[in-house]
């Protein structure tokens, strides 16, 4: 399954320890984080994606404090 969420990160630098991080984490297929339009696509074999969400967040916010996935 793949889906696409708005998120707020501070640079690119930011973006990319992020995206690393996140294509590390169990259920993770593939993560790509764009800085410049704030865009985070994940791709999982998961129909629910509310634990990887919140694992996301943990590990986004390490890398930069204000890392942020707006919910929908």
């Amino acid at each position: 399954m793949r889906k696409t969420y708005k998120i707020e990160i501070d640079c690119a630098n930011c973006a990319a320890k992020v995206e690393n991080a996140v294509n590390k984490l169990d259920g993770v297929k593939k993560c790509t984080i764009s800085f410049m339009t704030q865009k985070l696509t994940l791709e999982t074999d998961c129909e629910d994606q509310s634990a990887i969400v919140r694992e996301i967040e943990r590990v986004g916010k390490k890398a930069d404090s204000d890392f942020e996935i707006e919910a929908k």
